[in-house]
């Protein structure tokens, strides 16, 4: 019998997580038959799928106009219907959590991303969700702006488990690992425990190609295929950047400074891949998921990729392959005048903007929803 693709991954020592929730996900029983049968380990969210999850369905009308006639305001009825998901969510999942000693089973739910440079709001915030899930396995996400690094630190202290979202550029992934080790060196130096806190960081993939590849385009032939190496750049500009983070990885989680805290009891926190549908049609809709699988790794599958990787996806370790082309694709794109800090700087800033968008459209229609269900 040929091995389920989705399993192999987790063989492999890769985690697959689903970018997806919704009520009748847990209800239904699918997502009990996802773990059971698909090697599912976790669970991401943000607010643009609460958005979907919510507004676009009617399963949440009766706790909506229940919480309404209450007198609560859009953004606390959200709160309650994400809150209630991601806690039925978590039970689910308890049983990974446990065998895996609290490295996967985890679930994510984001801070509001109005707080996205606000590290006292961030803070409060976290540690209020923190509190109202009661979880051992909820994980919290924070995005890893310049503002939210120190709010890593501190909640990571305070023994909160920390999903670093919204990262782009190598050097940023390398201020959050800093951030990590300080949050777990302070929560050790306090005298407490650092065993079974959880962390990992979210490096977005496919969005990067999607600012490169028209850049190229506009250049003509020679700078899509990349004369001075003689293999294609269209479409590789995302996976270099996310071979060369997972460079820095090795190299940071083999230093002292890290073997001091795994001996202490902490858990590395592993690089996450997100964002790795195929935006390019030209491209395999399992492009991104096949060249990052490694040891060490999670990568968080939206329902396409994840029923597509699990219909054909072949496993296999392949980073090191790519992680050999790597340095020199990005130099290349240095060379053609591609300046990849600017891009990453504004994907960033694109991000925090889209999920502010998202979170403002999913309380209008909760509001709208109310008044129509009164």
């Amino acid at each position: 019998m040929t091995t389920n693709p989705l399993i192999r991954l987790g063989q492999l020592g890769q985690s697959p997580w689903y970018d997806f929730i919704t009520r009748d996900l847990v209800t239904s029983g699918e997502l009990a038959r996802l773990i059971a049968e698909d090697g599912l380990r976790g669970m991401t969210t943000n607010p643009t799928i609460f958005e979907k999850a919510v507004a676009g369905s009617d399963l949440y009308d009766a706790d909506i106009r229940r919480l309404a006639a209450e007198g609560r305001a859009p953004a606390a009825i959200f709160e309650s219907l994400a809150v209630a998901d991601v806690q039925a969510a978590c039970d689910l999942f308890l049983p990974i959590h446990r065998e895996s000693a609290g490295l996967d089973g985890l679930v994510s739910i984001e801070v509001s991303p109005t707080l996205a440079h606000d590290t006292a709001g961030t803070i409060a915030e976290a540690e209020r969700l923190w509190r109202r899930i009661e979880r051992p396995n909820v994980m919290i996400k924070i995005p890893g702006t310049a503002e939210g690094l120190p709010a890593i630190s501190h909640c990571l202290a305070d023994g909160v488990n920390i999903n670093v979202t919204l990262l782009f550029s190598v050097a940023r992934y390398r201020q959050v690992v800093e951030a990590f080790f300080t949050g777990l060196e302070r929560r050790a130096a306090a005298g407490h425990s650092i065993a079974g806190i959880a962390s990992v960081a979210s490096f977005f993939v496919s969005r990067l190609d999607g600012k490169v590849d028209p850049l190229l385009e506009r250049m003509g032939g020679a700078a899509s295929v990349g004369a001075a190496h003689g293999w294609p750049l269209r479409g590789h500009a995302a996976i270099a950047n996310a071979c060369a983070a997972y460079a820095a990885f090795e190299e940071l989680f083999q230093s002292p400074r890290w073997r001091a805290l795994a001996s202490r009891g902490g858990l590395v926190q592993r690089p996450l891949w997100a964002s790795t549908s195929t935006k390019d049609p030209s491209l395999p809709d399992v492009y991104y998921v096949e060249a990052l699988i490694e040891d060490q790794t999670v990568n968080t599958l939206p329902p396409a990729t994840f029923a597509a990787y699990r219909d054909h996806g072949q496993p296999a370790h392949r980073i090191r392959d790519e992680m050999a082309e790597a340095q020199a694709t990005l130099r290349h794109l240095t060379g053609l005048g591609i300046d990849l800090d600017e891009i990453t700087r504004t994907l960033e800033a694109e991000g925090v903007a889209s999920f502010a968008a998202s979170f403002a459209s999913l309380l209008s229609g909760i509001e709208r929803k109310a008044a129509a269900l009164e």
